[in-house]
């Protein structure tokens, strides 16, 4: 009496084990990254020096800007035994503060307009160009600070006051008070950048999952 015939097994199905890959990210076959990371660490670098460069003519702007629109505080010089003394004509204005307000106003500004400008031009972003805004403006705002110095008023008040003589209201020179103001253009391109990228900044696509089966 013969066993009865079994059928073979059926070929053994691996399809569940196998491991899921995903395609390799275009631009990897060519040994690069540039269209999954972006457009590479040298061009990033470059569009940094060039924030930075625009970074120095915006300040030179701004100190033009800051010597034109600044109020001035009046001084009036007199002779008191001998000697040359200096005062304020009117104590009680607020002439001084109008000085770091303005330059504070017109670093937010310029802010504001270099972050738009970063985030248009280049909506990836990256880190050397966040840090070429912050650096750019920081630059910028004491190239202003001292251009603005240099074209404003003689800084020797006692040789300005013998000058124009006793009793003459003459324009006292044009000085930041507050050096914090220098911080306002990088701090304000910071911010509205990174709320720009945040808000309307590209998103990274999230990796295919597995087919179940």
């Amino acid at each position: 009496m013969t066993a009865p015939l079994t059928p073979p097994p059926p070929p053994h199905d691996d399809s569940r084990h196998q491991v899921w890959q995903a395609p390799p990210p275009a631009g990897a076959q060519d040994g690069g990254w540039y269209e999954q990371d972006g457009p590479g660490m040298k061009t990033e670098l470059r569009d940094a020096a060039v924030i930075t460069a625009a970074g120095l003519l915006g300040g030179v702007l701004l100190g033009l800007l800051w010597w034109w629109l600044a109020p001035h505080v009046p001084l009036v010089g007199d002779v008191v035994g001998k000697s040359w003394v200096v005062y304020l004509k009117d104590s009680e204005g607020e002439q001084a503060i109008g000085v770091d307000g303005t330059f504070t106003l017109l670093g937010l500004a310029l802010g504001v307009v270099s972050a738009v400008l970063v985030f248009l031009l280049r909506r990836r972003g990256g880190v050397p160009l966040v840090v070429a805004l912050g650096l750019g403006g920081l630059l910028g705002s004491v190239l202003a600070w001292r251009l603005g110095v240099y074209l404003g008023p003689e800084s020797d008040v006692l040789a300005h006051a013998k000058e124009v003589g006793k009793g003459v209201t003459f324009s006292a020179p044009l000085k930041l008070g507050t050096k914090g103001a220098l911080l306002a253009w990088p701090l304000g391109a910071l911010v509205v950048h990174l709320g720009l990228t945040a808000l309307f900044g590209p998103r990274d696509p999230e990796p295919p999952y597995p087919h179940q089966l």
